[in-house]
């Protein structure tokens, strides 16, 4: 008996030792292969062409190779080890990604932060005493508001009418994908786009779609990227308008396609009018859905950047939160600033995208 023992205890740590083994030399086997597949790509002499193909070929090969050797180190291990450590296999990769692209540049920024332009020198919460008393942020902040209430209210209520009236159309599909189709549009696109809507010239002869329109019926061409707040930015909320509204419709739709028909048909049996019904049965059915599409646009609208920038470059009053960022850190090279800007929009958007999430968690999305 002693004899057999010895054998199964020796068995038993040589299985150890092999299990550490090959946790160990894999991942590192891995690190090792692919790192100088990178350093090698970076620094190749192959044509720019064929260097691209080649790195697509080896992101495809590479991600199945570090899998596929990952979850044989695990299938070495017991049943029990095997089922806790395997959902960290195909989960953990995706974290450590958005840990190196996004959870240690916010770290950086917010380090950044508490120093000066030059980000050699501590000055504590100076930057942020300076942020919350500039006139230009305030003037940012009040316009981010003008996006976040206008635009976010526009496009949800115009995507919930939009999805009430296209689903009891005979040309529903021809309805959603007219509204919809902007959204294939990137938001520099639409920002040049629009600005040739609402193009102005001093001349007799005016090539904006807009300002012909108002000429055609005897009005006065106006400049109306350069008008008196908050007009402007009303003119610019409109683009948002158009892009997002076809978001908010498919949700929209897709939610009242699941209201029980048989509840509506008990409400009109019972003398509801449809409006009764919108109000008293649709809405609250769909209230999630209506929670979950106004946080995400507000998101959407917090950080807007694009459409200001394209079409006037945050001129006139039309700054936002965003542009400030951008032209503190990039252009006027204030590293201090500029990233305390980019904290204060963090700490703006981080609230609403909680309560979104925690809405998915109730909802069952996870």
């Amino acid at each position: 008996m002693a004899p057999a023992t010895a054998t199964a205890k020796a068995s038993s740590v040589g299985r150890i030792v092999w299990l550490l083994f090959i946790s160990i030399m894999v991942p590192a086997v891995n690190v090792g292969v692919h790192g100088l597949i990178f350093w090698f790509f970076r620094d190749s002499p192959l044509h720019p062409i064929a260097n691209a193909l080649l790195a697509v070929a080896w992101g495809a090969a590479g991600v199945y190779s570090i899998f596929w050797s990952l979850n044989w180190v695990v299938e070495q291990y017991p049943d029990v080890w095997k089922r806790r450590i395997l959902p960290f296999i195909y989960v953990g990769p995706a974290v450590l990604l958005l840990g190196w692209l996004l959870v240690i540049p916010t770290v950086r920024t917010l380090y950044l932060s508490f120093f000066d332009a030059s980000s050699q020198t501590f000055v504590g919460l100076a930057n942020y005493a300076a942020v919350f008393t500039d006139r230009l942020l305030a003037t940012a902040l009040r316009n981010n508001l003008l996006w976040v209430f206008f635009g976010t209210t526009l496009c949800v209520c115009l995507g919930l009418l939009i999805a009430i009236l296209a689903d009891r159309s005979s040309f529903e599909r021809l309805a959603k994908t007219i509204v919809f189709m902007p959204m294939a549009i990137s938001y520099v696109a639409a920002g040049v786009i629009w600005k040739f809507v609402y193009y102005y010239t001093p001349e007799e002869r005016q090539i904006g779609l807009l300002n012909a329109i108002v000429k055609a019926f005897g009005g006065e061409p106006q400049a109306w990227l350069t008008m008196v707040q908050p007009w402007n930015n009303l003119f610019l909320i409109v683009i948002l308008v158009w892009m997002q509204t076809g978001f908010a419709m498919v949700f929209f739709s897709a939610a009242i396609k699941n209201v029980p028909d048989d509840i509506l048909e008990a409400a009109r049996v019972d003398g509801a009018g449809e409006l009764r019904i919108f109000f008293r049965i649709i809405i609250p059915y769909i209230s999630g859905t209506i929670l979950s599409v106004t946080t995400t646009i507000i998101v959407f609208t917090l950080k807007i950047f694009d459409v200001v920038m394209v079409m006037t470059g945050g001129q006139y009053g039309t700054e936002v939160v965003a542009t400030q960022f951008y032209r503190q850190l990039f252009m006027y090279q204030n590293a201090g600033y500029g990233s305390t800007l980019a904290i204060v929009l963090l700490i703006a958007v981080t609230p609403v995208i909680w309560f979104n999430l925690r809405q998915f968690r109730r909802e069952g999305g996870f």
